[in-house]
């Protein structure tokens, strides 16, 4: 059993459908992580987004290996797109395969790996600006936190562009994983599309509201 599963994985279609569910596995936690920061707007004191914050730590070792797990994810995905996109490049071994795919691609598409490896970078930006103070102690007041971060115009310039990235990556992301799991029908086709492009402009929608609702409102001015 776990010699046909490394066989598979280590497969084209495998390393695709892997790609595919680890992807859509990071979505599912973008949505519950967009849910969470919401509470930034429930009351004026972040009173609500710092209880949020506070019950996930409740969680102790559950939240570190939860978040331990999600970097693995992150990553491993990071690696089966370069392994996927190299193999794919390898196989265009004729200008007119190259030419005979163009018309298929969108802006989003072809800067797949581009966008995905900003938002690699914006990751660790986040991480280094939000989750490191908490774990030294100088972050107590997240809600606080957020605001000074995201309230100034570098630190709302860098989640703009990051959030920007992570918008058009999922504006194809999310239909082509859905189509490399199966549903891939001319018939619905065009459905998967407008909801790949739905899912891409609600989360950043939401995500970007907390600078720009920052910016505009001085509620990041000290």
């Amino acid at each position: 059993m776990l010699s046909w599963l490394a066989r598979f994985l280590s497969s084209s279609i495998g390393k695709k459908v892997a790609m595919a569910l680890s992807g859509l596995a990071l979505i599912g936690f973008l949505i519950a992580h967009l849910a969470g920061n919401l509470t930034l707007y429930v009351d004026d004191d972040g009173t609500a987004f710092n209880a949020y914050a506070h019950k996930l730590e409740s969680y102790g070792p559950l939240l570190i290996v939860a978040e331990i797990g999600l970097v693995a994810l992150f990553l491993v995905h990071i690696g089966l797109a370069l392994s996927v996109t190299r193999a794919n490049r390898e196989a265009r071994d004729t200008r007119y395969q190259q030419r005979s795919s163009m018309g298929n691609k969108t802006a989003a598409s072809s800067s797949m790996l581009i966008t995905g490896l900003i938002v690699g970078v914006f990751l660790v930006i986040h991480i280094v600006n939000f989750k490191v103070p908490r774990m030294t102690g100088s972050g107590e007041d997240l809600a606080a936190l957020v605001k000074t971060r995201l309230g100034s115009p570098l630190g709302a310039s860098v989640y703009i562009l990051g959030v920007a990235a992570l918008g058009l990556h999922l504006s194809h992301a999310f239909k082509s994983a859905l189509q490399t799991l199966g549903a891939n029908h001319p018939k619905y086709n065009p459905l998967i599309q407008s909801l790949s492009l739905a899912l891409a402009v609600l989360l950043f929608a939401g995500f970007v509201s907390f600078p720009l609702v920052l910016l505009l409102s001085g509620g990041g001015a000290s």
